[in-house]
């Protein structure tokens, strides 16, 4: 586990999330990101979550619809890492696994490619 304070790993989510591939995030539509401290239920197993519905799900979604979110939760993902390095790796994976389940790829598929 690493002790980061929230600005510090904003900063890093940030520089992650500038190297997912634009061509990636050009297709993301309606989609807010957010660090969060913990899960509502306070727990440290939930790295991050998608909340919305997924673009194989969709049938009519328009401007005025609540945005999807996807959020990191600080917390968690600080007590699974021992460094800094580390920490990106699992920020970068999490981002990841997340932006895929707006795709519409499910959990199982996630893990069989590795992302899980």
């Amino acid at each position: 586990m690493i002790e980061m304070d929230a600005d510090a790993f904003g900063d890093l989510v940030d520089d992650v999330f500038d190297r997912i591939p634009q061509s990636v995030l050009d297709e993301l539509d309606n989609v807010v990101f957010l660090v969060e401290d913990r899960p509502a239920d306070g727990s440290l197993d939930l790295l991050g979550e998608y909340d919305g519905l997924a673009l194989t799900e969709r049938d009519d979604y328009g401007m005025v619809d609540l945005p999807d979110r996807i959020v990191l939760y600080r917390e968690p993902l600080l007590s699974i890492v021992d460094d800094e390095d580390a920490l990106r790796e699992q920020v970068h994976i999490t981002l990841v696994h997340e932006i895929a389940h707006y795709f519409g790829i499910p959990e199982g598929r996630l893990h069989e490619l590795g992302w899980g």
